[in-house]
């Protein structure tokens, strides 16, 4: 069964069924390999409305993280 086959699938879901089949498909994701506090969020919003850091746009993003 293709993704799109499964949406429609989830579309005929009831809402609080839909609920729960995303909730188990988040929890089957597992954890992230990466850990970032609410806290360092926090500090580079700041950072980011202070000025003292940029944004960078999403292409951007995905360029420097290739070449990782």
């Amino acid at each position: 069964m293709n993704v799109e086959k499964i949406c429609e699938a989830a579309n005929k879901l009831s809402v609080a069924e839909r609920g729960e089949l995303i909730s188990r498909l988040i929890q089957e994701l597992g954890q992230p390999e990466y850990d970032v506090s609410d806290e360092e969020v926090s500090l580079r919003v700041e950072e980011t409305r202070s000025g003292s850091i940029g944004n960078i746009s999403q292409d951007q993003l995905i360029s420097r993280i290739k070449h990782l």
